[in-house]
């Protein structure tokens, strides 16, 4: 049966929501522009900040998504827009029944009722492109529905577009970055989570890369049951991560552990990242009464590198670790950085010693001292940019963005759990008789049996 949704597949419908972000938008960077051409304070920050939440929050579906991709990544914004964008919440309103039994049809057929055993049209969960149902399979299994909205492909679409905008902006007043790398991987990434095709391929592929870490579980996927635009997954109970913050130091120090295994293994073994650092995507499992890992749960911003990628990363810790500035630069090479220069090269330096800080040190600690959970890498990504201004421009390579913003997101949830572990030898013990001939050939194969292509 047809999708009855009155807003899909209508220009009217796409052309007011260019309307309403490009108004929404464009008023606050003309405010912007205005108070940098005649001579605004940087006082007025905060305000504008502010101003640019408030337009923001007013829209829902993937422009919050959006919002909050660039509030992550902490060298492209401001500090005072970065806190404003992190309030918004995908807060899209969730479809009610009618509106839901109409979906499922839509994806399933007019029997999909018969194909579970019970389905909750209440929501669980709303986000900004879909909402998550509770339901069981006619053998009783709990299962998790996620069901994109409608005409959500002209959402993206209209709210790229007007990324276009922002990042035009940035480059105007911030000439010493170039943000067009930057914008490419945040529009592959975001219209890479319509797919739920592909979110299958990459539960199916993190299930087989972690099968043997039994500290991290990753749900079933239950192929017959979902479409492009429904993924039903197996339902994995669990407590919020922040639920544990007051928990005994071993505790949070199991559950940190289970962290960075979810995140390095599958990067050490496959070439591929867990690249959405949102609390809400971890849940902790007990057993007896007592947490003894994490579930992985969405999906959708997964980033799959090429091997040689991963050797810069390695290249890199060794470089940092042994004081070989050759191989450190031949690291940034080979993540894509141009026309380095000596001074470029201390500048990215700093940057990179914060990031790679807990590999580096063989002791058990935090991973940053006294700094809290909002505020990491803010005062590094600070220096960076007081320096880039005076030796820039820099253009940020596509692949790394993703890399940063979670490794900047993994950072926060140890943060959070205020865990004391020794990173370097859970780092060590991650990339121990590293090569890329092995990681290619263990990467292809668990591409190939999830249904991914290898990266060029």
């Amino acid at each position: 049966m047809a999708e009855t949704d009155p807003e899909a597949n209508r220009f009217s419908a796409r052309a007011s929501r260019y309307a309403r972000v490009g108004a929404n938008v464009g008023g606050v960077a003309a405010r912007m522009a205005g108070a940098k051409l005649f001579g605004g304070k940087g006082g007025e920050a905060p305000s504008n900040a502010a101003a640019l939440a408030q337009a923001l929050g007013g829209l829902k579906g993937p422009i919050m998504k959006v919002a909050q991709l660039l509030a992550t990544v902490p060298d492209l914004l401001p500090p005072e827009y970065a806190a404003e964008l992190q309030k918004l919440q995908a807060d899209a309103p969730p479809m009610g029944a009618a509106f839901v039994k109409r979906r499922m049809m839509a994806e399933l057929g007019a029997d999909w009722q018969s194909r579970f055993g019970s389905f909750d049209l209440k929501p669980a969960a709303a986000a900004s492109l879909g909402q998550v149902h509770r339901a069981t399979s006619r053998d009783g299994a709990s299962l998790a529905c996620k069901l994109q909205y409608p005409d959500m492909q002209s959402a993206v679409e209209a709210d790229l577009k007007q990324l276009e905008l922002a990042f035009a902006l940035h480059r105007r007043m911030n000439a010493w970055l170039d943000t067009s790398e930057i914008k490419k991987e945040i529009g592959a990434r975001v219209r890479e989570e319509l797919d739920y095709t592909r979110e299958a391929k990459h539960a199916a592929l993190y299930g087989a890369v972690l099968k043997d870490i039994e500290a991290v579980r990753v749900p079933a996927v239950h192929g017959d049951l979902s479409t492009k635009r429904l993924l039903t997954l197996g339902w994995l109970e669990g407590a919020r991560i922040l639920g544990f913050a007051e928990a005994p130091i071993e505790i949070r120090n199991r559950i940190a552990q289970a962290m960075f295994k979810a995140w390095w293994h599958p990067f050490s073994r496959a070439a591929v990242i867990h690249g959405d650092p949102h609390l809400g995507n971890y849940t902790v499992f007990s057993e007896g009464g007592e947490a003894q890992g994490i579930n992985l749960l969405d999906y959708g911003c997964v980033r799959i590198f090429h091997p040689r990628f991963v050797g810069g990363v390695v290249d890199l810790y060794r470089g940092l670790l042994e004081d070989d500035r050759e191989r450190v630069v031949h690291a940034y090479e080979v993540w894509g950085f141009k026309k380095l220069t000596n001074e470029t090269i201390d500048i990215l330096n700093i940057w990179a010693r914060f990031i790679y800080g807990p590999l580096l040190e063989d002791r058990v600690r935090t991973v940053a001292d006294g700094v809290k959970p909002g505020e990491y890498g803010r005062r590094q990504a600070f220096q960076v940019h007081q320096a880039l201004k005076e030796r820039g421009p820099v253009t940020v390579p596509q692949e790394f963005v993703f890399m940063d913003r979670a490794a900047v997101g993994l950072g926060a949830v140890f943060l959070h759990l205020r865990s004391e572990l020794n990173y370097h030898r859970l780092f060590e013990a991650e990339i121990e008789r590293f090569s890329l001939e092995a990681l290619s050939e263990r990467q292809g194969a668990a591409l190939d049996a999830a249904g991914l292509l290898r990266p060029a």
